[in-house]
């Protein structure tokens, strides 16, 4: 069945590689890097649909070495699709076939690797002063260390056209049921409420943190402690079908074929509504439709306004890796992310959140829309849900989708997947 893929089909699935100089030199090693050398540096980053902004920065890198330090720098940027980016990472780190400078998941994945030896502690580099503090915790370890760079930090719920929203004179829902009823409302009007695309189970995986986040900041305070001890159960989280069955019936068709770049086309041509996704999928967008004018909400997750609050987070985030052998370019590269003259115009190429005292572009109007929910407390912390889970939600939520599994069946293989986590982890 297609959507139980194996951890070894996982592992050899083709990756996009992006050679910004094919021609390995001479390594440095961990004592430094003479004048005059060359290096090959390895860079891993599930964002393929980014490519030219992360090729251009590399170039204007590359060239930075060169007149500074008279290094040669060959790079060699892994971009895999990011549904199989993660059991990717996690088989080269464990087989020490690590990139020198890898991608993770700032919140779902520090942690772990962290606690396994596999990050590089940055706290003594110079980009670490110029983090806001805000941005500062979430790239945080567990005892203290500053152990990536962040990339992406998020204000998310779903993506809204507000010119569709403002012809048909809606409001954004505060309620499920005021939910259902611009549901309603966009059908009557012969608009599709929702655009689908389960194609890639990242997609889907996001109700989990939709729901779980809502759910543990408010009514379930305790379901992550109690699930991290072997003492809960997904059972609380039942609300997640109630938000996944309302999308799913009142969206496009054919959703396990469609990926998230066609979906963003046809979100930005006006084909839907409304589209449960982040506005990390900003540039894709705008790319198909430069005056596409969009919003992000909160997801109402039951009843209880109160409970309706967009998901702050740290997703995409730069990391050193302890067994490099180029450290000395790969922290350099880690720093040129946030150089005081280029970052700037790095970050608002791709529509990232500015997160250093040097970002000085304006922001995006996403952003002022999720800063006015946060500036109103309206907001929480994306919940530290194990990676594994969030896998395995994507999966077994197309499995649902698909009808091949019923409700029960996806939360016991939530459980499941979470007691595994635990098992391992202890």
């Amino acid at each position: 069945m297609k959507i139980w893929k194996s951890v070894a089909s996982a592992v050899l699935v083709s990756v996009l590689l992006a050679g910004c100089g094919s021609n390995a030199g001479t390594d440095s090693s961990e004592g430094g890097t003479a004048a005059g050398s060359t290096v090959s540096l390895k860079i891993f980053v599930a964002q393929p649909r980014l490519k030219e902004h992360y090729d251009k920065y590399i170039e204007q890198f590359k060239a930075k070495e060169k007149a500074e330090k008279n290094i040669e720098v060959n790079v060699q940027l892994e971009m895999p699709p990011a549904d199989n980016a993660a059991q990717i990472l996690k088989t080269r780190l464990a087989s020490n076939d690590a990139p020198d400078v890898f991608a993770l998941h700032a919140v779902n994945e520090i942690p772990p690797f962290s606690k396994a030896g596999y990050l590089e502690d940055l706290s003594g580099q110079p980009f670490v002063d110029k983090l806001l503090d805000s941005v500062k915790p979430s790239v945080t370890d567990s005892s203290g260390k500053v152990v990536a760079v962040p990339l992406e930090t998020l204000s998310w719920g779903y993506l809204y056209n507000k010119d569709i929203f403002e012809e048909q004179g809606l409001e954004v829902p505060t309620t499920l049921t005021e939910m259902k009823a611009v549901v309603e409302k966009l059908n009557s009007a012969g608009i599709t409420p929702f655009e689908l695309s389960y194609k890639e189970a990242w997609v889907p995986q996001l109700f989990l943190p939709l729901t779980v986040g809502a759910l543990s900041q408010t009514d379930h305070k305790d379901f992550l402690d109690k699930m991290n001890q072997d003492q809960g159960s997904f059972s609380d989280m039942k609300a997640i079908f109630d938000i996944f069955d309302l999308v799913t019936a009142n969206g496009t068709e054919r959703a396990l074929e469609v990926g998230p770049d066609d979906a963003a086309a046809a979100f930005a041509t006006g084909k839907a509504a409304m589209w449960v996704q982040g506005p990390w999928y900003a540039e894709t967008i705008l790319k198909s439709n430069p005056d596409m004018n969009f919003g992000v909400a909160p997801m109402p997750i039951d009843d209880n306004p109160d409970n309706t609050k967009i998901n702050l987070s740290t997703s995409t985030s730069l990391a050193v890796s302890s067994s490099s052998k180029n450290k000395e370019v790969a922290l350099d590269f880690v720093n040129y992310v946030l150089d005081d003259k280029d970052s700037s115009g790095f970050y608002e190429a791709l529509k990232f959140n500015p997160v250093a005292k040097i970002h000085d572009f304006k922001s995006f109007p996403w952003v002022d829309d999720a800063l006015k929910y946060v500036n109103e407390g309206k907001a929480y912390q994306d919940p530290a849900v194990p990676q594994a889970v969030k896998d395995e939600s994507g999966k077994v939520l197309q499995g649902y989708y698909s009808g091949q599994l019923n409700q029960q069946q996806v939360i016991d293989a939530l459980d499941k997947a979470w007691k595994s986590y635990n098992k391992v982890n202890k």
